[in-house]
């Protein structure tokens, strides 16, 4: 369980981060328009924050830490939302800058965005097969 609060901890400290950094970089290049910085800073606290918190009360009945879906969960998740978010921001920085992406560097920044998606969707399944495995152990221990 204190595993699951230290990820929420790091993830809340990086959407409030990524928040602040959305509202002064905006406000220093006099800029009203829409930019991706505000997706990264709810990516990061949704995605992050929020799902750790409540992993950590599955984490309270159930060992998760040592089951071997739950590594490679965090693992892959772990990777899928930080490499989203940066994606985010950098996106969201040429937004609000004069300067324009060439149009091969838009694609890439979209490209890396897209697999850190599929990350954090590949990653969901296994939080979703891990609770499955302990849903089914905790009910053949009450069937007993």
């Amino acid at each position: 369980m204190k595993k699951s609060l230290n990820y929420a901890l790091a993830y809340a400290i990086l959407g409030m981060c990524s928040g602040v950094f959305y509202r002064e970089f905006t406000k220093l290049n006099n800029f009203t328009g829409v930019t991706a910085l505000g997706k990264a800073h709810t990516h990061f606290f949704m995605l992050g924050m929020f799902m750790y918190l409540i992993i950590a009360l599955f984490a309270r009945h159930y060992d998760l830490y040592s089951m071997k879906t739950f590594k490679a969960f965090r693992g892959i998740y772990n990777t899928g939302v930080p490499m989203t978010g940066i994606m985010l921001i950098i996106r969201g920085v040429f937004d609000v800058l004069p300067e324009k992406l060439s149009e091969g560097s838009d694609k890439a920044i979209s490209g890396i965005a897209g697999i850190g998606h599929i990350l954090i969707g590949v990653g969901v399944v296994f939080l979703i097969v891990t609770l499955k495995k302990c849903a089914v152990s905790s009910s053949e221990i009450t069937t007993k």
